[in-house]
């Protein structure tokens, strides 16, 4: 270390002239490195998707979910195997444990589903994994005043989607809620008769016929050129005109007959799915970024791509539904207001315990030089700027200061000693020495505690990696700052005073007022050990019987002004009618004040995912950002819709990044689907009446009614028929059958075959059904079957096999802890059928494994920095009296969580996890000194004393900036999310606590096991 700061003395301009190349280096890292919401996770999740027309829940669960189930749920790395069955859709999903190489798995499923065998009508089954790039980073809604549907559709189509296509990083725009456009084909079924001609012998013409064949390059003489045979067909009128081979008879002697002869031939446009925005027909675009594209530019290209279209287009309107770039611009902005906020409260702090402009200048230098050294290194690991990463800059920013403090205030105290014997480099040089080892000691145990979160598994571990890395770099690069710049820096703007020309203060003292009235504290303390253990320890176990008043709660709530409702139509409930009660809730929001924009969506699979079915509706309502009491008017809006009396029924749902953060959640796993019925029904009813929670729902759906047609074998085989032909002559489900593919305006338009079966008006024109016979005569369903009344789910759900619903409700406040301790016991109490079981899900079964890994992380955390601590000190002793600072920061965390009224989740968990390292450094700094003092001679009392006066200023500035960068955090003015108000306020308890008992308890613990174990320093230095 002599080495490297003598160097460092010497050559002042190599020092500068590196100092600017990180400081451009950083810079340059910072502007290249991708802007994201969340770090880059992997979720350990396949999902399977397989339509299945015309097939019940039931059939769906037999043919499909349970084939795939099994075939996969053996595979390696496989966690859980979860499926939910519907009327005409089938979702598996399949997750895996962490680590899992996901594209392996994906290759893997994908090649196993393919190999099934399933009913004919079954579509090929899509498999996909669930990535953060899959996920839309901007959605828009595009309407208009003067277009109906369908004129929209060909804007959006050919003006709108291709603008967004073109910008440099969007993988892909989807849109939905568009017209589509189909040719159907309706045969003359007598004719075809007369003719003796097939539907088949239709379908092989067309086919034959609409082939565009390239026979590839033909040796000509002079050169080779390419031939193609081209018979596609390009127009309905084309289609019409397609000759027909036929058997000729009186009425048509000709043997072809025209196809627009044998069959009605149309086109025709629908929406699969209805998107409004504002009460108006619209179509969302929802637009995918590419993996190395950075979401803000893309976002805000977006933008400006959306408001020159309408510009140009003044009948269009688009609105944005969803903006991942804002709240990434917002945490950017945050962080460098924070820098600002910190370095500014660090001048303050610097200028008032030193009163010098010099050490201030000097100390701040580290702020921006350990960020932009951590930029380059972050960029190097192609770690992305995100919440984790900005949140651990914000953070870090009170503590990388902490080391050019000691060192300047160490360098700036020997500068004016009266009897300092040493001038000029060799003062800054023995003044940087002196100061190394506890400033490695305490950069080296505020970065190992981040070190057991490698160990931390899920999406908690996943989360917080970014958070360990970033702090353990610009923590490093603090380290680095003040044992380099900082000493070059102070041997340049200290040259006067060290050699003795400047003017000195003539007040200047080594120790002032609040020093001497600590040493006599501390005196006291030390001549009354057992009163201020005694007292310590009854603070400390007063302040536990905070933790029931503070509570548990999981993450925080994310603070965007938003709100997603979906409704479930009842079974068998038709568009019509979904639409009639879609429309009265979104009249509702769209006349409250606070409400900015109305998105709803009716059908398609992404509603079915979100809770709505696969015919249900997602209403997605954005709110102003200056709306206050956003919470109470979102509660109030969900009970109103909630209490509608419609045929179908509306939830709330959270489909925020943390997801809901205030749920109670159990599984019931069953062998019928009566036995969860009367469980989760029972559970819900105790539920509604508990005080601790409200909006009680579960995942059960309304069932069909059910008529079993049960087959007389003996009349069935008696009229020569089977019960597959009695089966398919009353399915009015039949496939849709797709002849060929027409081009339109540079568009395939499907060729659909339209099977004309009229549905039966009830289930007694059902049984009145006639049946021809092979023997010539008629007979009626009724005739041959007998008939079960039943009914039948219309959603099923497994997992691992069984059959399960759940049972969720929404916790009164935000202790989870407490509501789930009151539903366990209602559980307990519950007489449940035999095979019927009840486990806890949802944010209590989450917090109880994060919780249960961060507090392991925090032991492991403690015993490296015992280990550090021994290497350093080269004894057991004094570091286990530097641990005694620890326990309590427990006092001032608990005290500052019940005041600001916020419960102890993840994020204060995590503060404590910091705690463990910030704390340490304050003891470590005076133990250090302790003991250099020890060994130079001085009596155990006195040293103590005169170290601890000595060291009251530094520990009193490092605590004190760091308090000051985290109050823009703590008081909530920024920040949200995993970094949030609740770490904020966690750090700046602890420290206060544990910086004022840190100046008693541990002289008292190290002065106590010292004479106990008869350690003599002074013997041990010789």
């Amino acid at each position: 270390m002599n080495g490297i700061i003598k160097f460092v003395l010497k050559n002042k301009l190599a020092v500068w002239l590196l100092t600017f190349i990180i400081a451009g280096a950083g810079l340059y890292a910072g502007t290249r490195m991708k802007l994201e919401t969340i770090p880059d996770i992997t979720v350990p999740v396949v999902t399977v998707m397989t339509v299945y027309p015309g097939a019940t829940p039931e059939q769906v669960m037999d043919d499909v979910s349970e084939p795939i189930e099994k075939s996969i749920s053996s595979l390696k790395g496989v966690k859980n195997v979860h499926s939910s069955s519907y009327a005409n859709m089938s979702s598996v999903q399949v997750e895996y444990r962490y680590g899992t190489d996901m594209e392996d798995a994906e290759r893997e499923v994908k090649s196993i589903v393919e190999g099934l065998t399933m009913p004919e009508t079954v579509e090929k089954p899509t498999v996909a994994r669930i990535t953060m790039n899959a996920f839309p980073i901007v959605a828009l809604s595009v309407s208009s005043d003067q277009e109906d549907i369908a004129q929209l559709t060909n804007t959006v189509e050919s003006i709108v989607k291709p603008q967004f296509d073109k910008i440099d990083g969007v993988s892909s725009a989807s849109i939905s809620g568009q017209h589509i456009n189909e040719i159907t084909l309706k045969y003359h079924e007598d004719k075809m008769a007369s003719l003796q001609v097939t539907e088949d012998t239709v379908k092989q013409m067309i086919q034959a016929m609409d082939v565009r064949a390239p026979l590839g390059l033909f040796p000509f003489e002079d050169k080779e050129q390419s031939v193609v045979v081209d018979g596609k067909l390009t127009s309905v009128e084309q289609l019409k005109e397609l000759q027909i081979p036929v058997t000729p008879n009186a009425d048509n002697p000709l043997p072809f007959v025209k196809l627009g002869d044998l069959a009605d031939i149309k086109e025709i446009g629908k929406v699969e799915s209805v998107s409004r925005t504002n009460g108006k027909n619209a179509i969302a675009i929802q637009i995918v970024k590419g993996q190395e594209a950075n979401t803000v530019d893309v976002v805000n290209d977006v933008k400006a791509v959306a408001k020159d279209i309408e510009k140009k287009h003044s009948d269009l309107t688009l609105d944005i539904t969803l903006d991942q770039g804002e709240p990434i611009e917002k945490s950017i902005e945050t962080m460098f207001s924070k820098a600002l906020f910190g370095a500014a409260f660090a001048v303050l702090i610097i200028l008032l315990f030193l009163r010098d402009w010099r050490s201030t200048i000097i100390s701040i230098i580290s702020i921006p030089l350990s960020i932009l050294i951590a930029f380059v290194i972050l960029n190097q690991m192609d770690i992305t700027l995100n919440m984790m990463t900005l949140g651990a800059m914000t953070v870090a920013i009170g503590r990388v200061i902490d080391d050019s403090i000691v060192v300047v205030e160490n360098i700036y105290r020997r500068i004016h000693l009266k009897n300092e014997p040493l001038k000029g480099r060799a003062l800054i040089r023995a003044a940087t020495i002196e100061m190394f080892r506890p400033i490695m000691s305490s950069t080296l145990v505020t970065v190992a505690v981040f070190a057991p979160l490698v160990f931390v598994g899920g999406m908690v571990g996943e989360l917080f990696m970014p958070f360990a890395l970033t702090m353990t770099f610009a923590l490093g690069a603090s380290l680095l700052v003040a044992i380099t710049i900082v000493p070059a820096l102070s041997h340049t703007l200290f040259k006067k005073q060290m050699l003795g020309t400047a003017k000195k203060p003539a007040k200047h003292k080594e120790h002032g007022k609040l020093a001497h009235g600590y040493r006599n504290i501390l005196n006291w303390t030390l001549n009354h050990k057992l009163i201020t253990t005694m007292a310590s320890i009854a603070v400390l176990v007063a302040s536990l019987f905070l933790i029931p008043k503070i509570g548990f709660s999981f993450l925080p709530e994310d603070d965007q002004k938003v709100m997603y409702l979906t409704y479930t139509p009842e079974a068998g409930e038709l568009r019509e009618d979904t639409l009639k009660n879609v429309a009265v809730v979104e009249e509702k929001m769209m006349a409250n004040k606070d409400v900015k924009t109305v998105q709803m969506s009716i059908g398609g699979n992404d509603n079915a995912m979100m809770g709505g079915g696969a015919d249900g509706s997602l209403m997605f309502i954005i709110f102003d950002a200056d709306t206050k009491d956003f919470t109470n008017k979102k509660e109030k809006l969900t009970k109103e819709v909630t209490s509608l009396k419609q045929s179908g029924t509306w939830k709330s749902q959270d489909f925020g990044m943390t997801g809901s953060t205030n749920e109670v959640s159990y599984t019931v796993y069953g062998e019928t689907i009566e036995d969860l019925e009367k469980v989760t029904k029972e559970l819900q009813d105790k539920m509604v009446a508990s005080k601790e929670i409200k909006d009680a729902k579960t995942s059960l759906s309304d069932r069909f009614d059910e008529y079993t047609l049960q087959i007389d074998r003996e009349k069935v085989e008696q009229n020569g028929l089977t019960t597959i032909q009695v089966a398919m002559l009353l399915n009015p489900n039949t496939p849709t059958e797709k002849l060929t593919t027409l081009q339109k305006d540079g568009k395939d338009v499907n060729v659909i075959v339209e099977k004309t079966k009229e549905a039966p008006k009830n289930f007694d024109a059902v049984l009145e059904t006639d049946i021809p016979t092979p023997l010539g005569k008629t007979i009626k369903v009724k005739d041959v079957v007998t008939v079960q009344e039943g009914s039948a789910a219309n959603k099923i759900d497994r997992q691992s096999s069984r059959l399960f619903a759940t049972v969720s409700a929404t916790v009164q406040g935000d202790d989870v802890t407490k509501a789930t301790s009151e539903i366990n016991k209602i559980v307990d109490k519950l007489d449940v059928p035999k095979g019927v079981e009840i486990e806890t899900g949802g944010v209590a079964a989450d917090m109880v494994e994060a919780f249960t890994q961060l507090a392991l992380a925090m032991v492991a955390a403690i015993a490296i920095v015992y280990f550090i601590l021994v290497v350093t000190f080269g004894e057991g002793l004094a570091p286990f009296a530097i641990l005694f600072s620890l326990p309590f920061t427990v006092i001032g965390t608990l005290v500052a969580l019940f005041i600001a009224g916020e419960t102890i989740s993840v994020s204060v968990l995590m503060g404590l996890l910091m705690l463990i390292g910030i704390v340490v450094t304050n003891a470590i700094v005076l133990v250090d000194r302790i003991i250099h003092m020890e060994h130079d001679g001085k009596p155990m009392r006195e040293a103590i004393l005169e170290a601890g006066m000595t060291r009251l200023r530094p520990i009193l500035m490092t605590a004190i900036a760091t308090i000051g960068a985290l109050i823009p955090l703590a008081i909530g003015a920024e920040g949200s999310g995993l970094i949030s108000k609740g770490l904020g306020i966690t750090v700046i308890g602890g420290l206060i606590s544990s910086t004022i008992l840190t100046l008693v308890i541990v002289p008292v613990v190290y002065e106590f096991i010292s004479k106990l174990l008869k350690k003599n320093r002074l013997q041990t230095e010789e």
